[in-house]
């Protein structure tokens, strides 16, 4: 794998691993209905955040480095050659040696993942932010909270 300076963005080659991550943390589901996280092209979301974060850089390096290093070890040429059933297990493995790549790479997937519009969609969303549209609120019963006003309070009185 291609070292590149800290800042200057990810290799072409680690852009390939790191969506092969990213489809095992979210996998495509088994219907078709939900892409993985990779098919989506979220590695450039990830690669985004980690320069307004450049902290999480050098874990994320680490970690493809690690990864890559894992599949070589086995005689596969990178992570990006490894079987897809076998990548779990290499994951596992990089996550005991590089303890700062997976935690914060599983957040920011899951958080570029569920506000993507393909996503939301998929899931019965519409794709657009609440403001300043909104969402329709079905009216409530305030009534439901009778019983609380109605007992004495629970505090003491100065």
């Amino acid at each position: 794998m291609n070292e590149v300076a800290a800042g200057s963005g990810l290799s072409p080659e680690q852009t390939r691993a790191l969506t092969c991550v990213l489809d095992q943390i979210v996998p495509p589901s088994a219907d078709g209905r939900l892409p993985g996280a990779g098919q989506l092209g979220l590695a450039a979301a990830i690669e985004q955040g980690v320069q307004e974060r450049p902290e999480l850089e050098p874990g994320l390096l680490e970690g493809l480095a690690a990864l890559d290093a894992c599949a070589r070890a086995r005689g596969v040429d990178g992570f990006v050659a490894v079987a897809t059933a076998e990548r779990r297990a290499l994951l596992d493995q990089t996550a005991a040696q590089a303890p700062g790549f997976l935690l914060p790479l599983v957040f920011q997937t899951l958080v570029a993942y569920y506000a993507h519009p393909a996503v939301l969609e998929a899931l019965g969303h519409e794709p657009r932010p609440p403001y300043p549209k909104g969402y329709d609120v079905p009216p409530t019963d305030f009534s439901i909270l009778d019983p609380v006003r109605e007992r004495d309070p629970i505090y003491r009185r100065p």
